[in-house]
């Protein structure tokens, strides 16, 4: 009987680019762009800049592109880098492993030269469908988003890794035993906590570059030769789904509907530069605000009500690093309220430390309403000066795969962030290549183009 590594490994080798949908191929490259954009301006964060530092002081330059700077490291250490660059600012992708985009592309490029040949663009998209396919399968069969990271661990790293070792595998031409190995391997580089939401310590932002980093070593080890345990998600001792999922696991998931349902369709782009989970209350105050035609001036108070999950997870008040801020429902909607949007520069540090934000946040209330699910979206109830209130509940955020941002929004929100590091010419043809990538034969012109150029 074949197990779960074996039938994902025939999934990674044998799958073909003729054989992804028109549209998923679409929204693949939509989903390469927007990772792309959130990655350079996150280059310039201070965090990464402090990763980048660490690692310059035990490593020589390599082959593999530091995007948004002028040199390059290894495999492994570029795909750290450029994993926290990409998470760094809250603006990549969700509804994957949790973070995909951010794993799994920096995991890809990393490896690019290492390729004998180098691939093509249809080969890239193609291991860029399977990475964030069997990531997302991995987190399913632990039981889903909310058991997996309500019992503590951060899924973008504990699942995410998975999604790397794919399509590095894929990268790399391994084969079917190889792939395997090197999906085995991933297990042993998982791992991510959720304690940073305390506190808003940085490791939030390393549960994206260390897993683009486990991938990458993974597909590697196993391409010289260094095996990984086949039996990894089987119902085994010391087995993946037993260990991490003992009582929520739902082992299945891996392999049903492969080919058939494909995971990147459900992910969604970000609108908004904090987490996904606070982004319908942000809708759902601007509708409110439209609605009864006032102003932040005007607001007398605004309760939200949510499951425990997104309590427990974005109640928090502390706004004095970015990470806590972005996981601050509260924040989000005082500074859609007062500023008209929640974008990046709605956290500026000017920003998360003014009065008037501070003093907005005391009118925000948020309770657990027990009738929700835990991944239900909340009821944002608005109260006006003048004893007016409406209560809305939206059940599509923007950015979601039912309720996708346009492509015109797409291009503003990737060129608004990819000119924090590139020259605006130079972050167009990047752009250009990346929405006719099916046609590109030369991926090293896309290295190229994530170097800053004078």
């Amino acid at each position: 009987m074949t197990n779960a590594v074996a039938t994902l490994s025939q999934f990674i080798c044998r799958t073909s680019f003729d054989e992804l949908p028109e549209a998923l191929v679409v929204k693949a490259k939509q989903h390469l762009l927007d990772t792309l954009g959130a990655a350079l301006a996150g280059s310039q964060a201070p965090l990464t800049q402090n990763a980048l530092r660490a690692m310059n002081a035990s490593e020589a330059e390599g082959a593999s592109v530091i995007w948004g700077a002028d040199y390059g490291l290894s495999a492994r250490n570029a795909a750290l880098i450029n994993g926290i660059a990409a998470h760094a600012l809250e603006l990549d992708d969700a509804g994957g492993c949790d973070h995909s985009g951010a794993v799994v592309v920096p995991a890809m490029l990393a490896v690019l030269p290492l390729c004998e040949p180098m691939p093509d663009g249809q080969e890239l998209l193609t291991a860029m469908v399977l990475g964030y396919d069997v990531a997302r399968r991995v987190l399913e069969a632990c039981g889903g988003y909310s058991p997996h990271n309500e019992a503590g661990w951060h899924s973008t790293g504990t699942c995410g890794v998975f999604g790397a070792a794919a399509a590095c595998a894929r990268l790399l031409k391994l084969d079917e035993q190889q792939t395997g190995s090197a999906l085995g391997l991933a297990a042993s580089m998982s791992g991510g906590l959720w304690a940073f939401i305390h506190d808003g310590a940085d490791s939030k932002k390393l549960h994206a570059g260390r897993p683009a980093e486990g991938g990458v070593l993974a597909a590697l080890l196993a391409r010289e030769g260094f095996t990984g345990p086949t039996q990894v998600f089987d119902d085994v001792w010391g087995g993946f789904l037993r260990t991490l999922a003992r009582d929520t696991a739902q082992p299945q998931a891996l392999t049903d509907d492969l080919g058939v349902v494909w995971k990147l369709a459900r992910c969604s782009i970000k609108p908004y530069a904090a987490c996904r989970g606070t982004h319908s209350a942000i809708d759902a105050i601007g509708q409110l605000l439209n609605e009864m035609q006032i102003n932040a001036d005007h607001v007398a108070s605004i309760q939200v009500n949510a499951s425990a999950f997104l309590v427990d997870m974005c109640a928090g008040i502390d706004t004095q690093t970015l990470a806590a801020a972005q996981m601050s429902l509260p924040y989000a909607l005082a500074v859609r309220c007062l500023l008209g949007h929640a974008g990046l520069d709605a956290y500026e540090e000017i920003k998360r430390t003014s009065p008037a934000v501070k003093g907005f946040m005391q009118k925000i209330q948020m309770q657990v309403d027990e009738s929700l699910a835990p991944l239900d979206e909340p009821y944002v109830t608005l109260v006006s000066e003048d004893g007016r209130s409406a209560t809305l509940q939206i059940k599509t955020p923007l950015g979601g795969p039912l309720n996708p941002i346009g492509d015109g929004e797409l291009w503003a929100k990737y060129s608004s962030l990819a000119n924090r590091a590139l020259p605006a010419m130079q972050a167009e043809h990047l752009g250009e290549l990346c929405m006719n990538l099916q046609h590109i034969t030369d991926l090293q012109e896309m290295l190229d183009l994530l170097r800053p150029r004078t």
